[in-house]
């Protein structure tokens, strides 16, 4: 099978009755290649994946195409068969895709990321629980230089489980060392180019609204879903108060949740523009200084933040407690990760705020609030 693969890439001519192999073909481009005995290839670099079979064992790539070949590797090649090679002749100048590929990640990773080995050319950048990062000009200007390639999931976007968020490689074979000279002149400008926030632990009070909840009418069902929420993105929530609709009683709620060390208070039911909904008032009353009233996202229009000493006040509408993605996801994780949330942060989120409510909730892998 190898043998098949490789001759789908050598450029080769008839001479007389032999054929003559001048070089790699790369999008065009006949690249040189040189047959060298193995103990002179160290330093070289393998242009197909070398096949070890052990019968009844295993069958499979002792090395892969692009890998440089070391002292340790000679005793192996030689087990497998192989006194010459097959190895790419590189200019100076030049260097290979695996090699390119390991320099523009390790000059754009930062806090929270870790690298994989590389693999065809490519690494991925795989992210601990956290804020995903991007500073997004760096990434503009990286992707502006020809045959470099650093691809990204969208910034702002919460993680709660280890996973990959980017990717990079070059586009050719062997890619001029200059370009990525340029990649890592980019990112020295920076702090980092793809990065995590870790989310901070929160004590968060809860203070429940309503009438008909605090006279036992009916049951809450807001409390379970918070709580659920803030456990996923490590914070817990202290207490949660219950409150007529009286704003003077949900104000002294919210005040008292504070004096008792909450970081973070958010206050469920009441935000609707019915006569007995009085939460937003009750927010106001704290003093606290309201970001926003009112929010352009389809889950979550009626919204309100507000900070009091540094501490946010979140009005929770109804929808958060139906619906798997809303604002409570665009907003709270940013927090979470100490980002201020300001009030053109919230215009912003009308461009992609608006849910699709698919019949199957993909969020955060979906176009919402991005």
């Amino acid at each position: 099978m190898n043998s098949v693969l490789f001759s789908l890439h050598l450029y080769v001519r008839f001479v007389g009755y032999r054929i003559v192999v001048d070089g790699w073909i790369e999008d065009g481009e006949i690249l040189p290649m040189n047959t060298v005995p193995v103990q002179e290839a160290i330093g070289m670099v393998l242009c197909h994946d070398m096949t070890r079979i052990v019968p009844g064992e295993c069958k499979g790539p002792a090395f892969k195409k692009g890998h440089v070949v070391t002292e340790e590797d000679i005793p192996t090649l030689l087990e497998i068969g192989k006194e010459h090679i097959f190895v790419l002749d590189m200019e100076k100048g030049r260097i290979h895709e695996n090699e390119a590929a390991e320099r523009i990640a390790k000059a754009a990773f930062g806090p929270g990321i870790t690298l994989s080995d590389v693999s065809e050319g490519r690494v991925n950048f795989e992210a601990s629980p956290g804020l995903l990062d991007i500073n997004v000009e760096a990434l503009n200007r990286i992707n502006s230089i020809e045959e470099v390639v650093l691809a990204t999931m969208h910034s702002g976007q919460q993680v709660t489980e280890a996973r990959a968020v980017a990717g990079t490689r070059v586009v050719p074979l062997v890619i001029d060392e200059e370009k990525i000279e340029r990649v890592e002149a980019i990112c020295a400008e920076y702090p980092y180019v793809v990065g995590i926030r870790p989310f901070i632990h929160h004590k968060v009070g809860v203070v429940t609204t309503g009438s008909e909840v605090y006279h036992g009418r009916i049951q809450d069902k807001f409390g379970p879903v918070i709580r659920e929420k803030f456990a996923k993105l490590g914070s817990t929530v202290m207490e949660q108060r219950f409150s007529s609709d009286d704003p003077i009683m949900t104000r002294d709620e919210i005040l008292d949740a504070i004096a008792e060390g909450a970081e973070m208070v958010v206050v469920t039911g009441g935000m609707s523009v019915d006569p007995d909904d009085q939460t937003p008032t009750a927010i106001r009353a704290t003093g606290a200084e309201v970001i926003t009233y009112g929010s352009p996202t389809f889950p979550g229009v009626m919204f309100m933040l507000a900070v009091r000493d540094g501490i946010p006040i979140l009005g929770l509408p109804g929808c958060v407690m139906y619906y798997r993605a809303s604002i409570f996801d665009l907003v709270v994780p940013r927090l979470l990760a100490g980002v201020e949330v300001t009030r053109e942060d919230i215009v912003a989120m009308g461009h992609g705020g608006f849910c699709a409510t698919c019949e199957v909730c993909h969020y955060p892998t979906c176009p919402f609030g991005k």
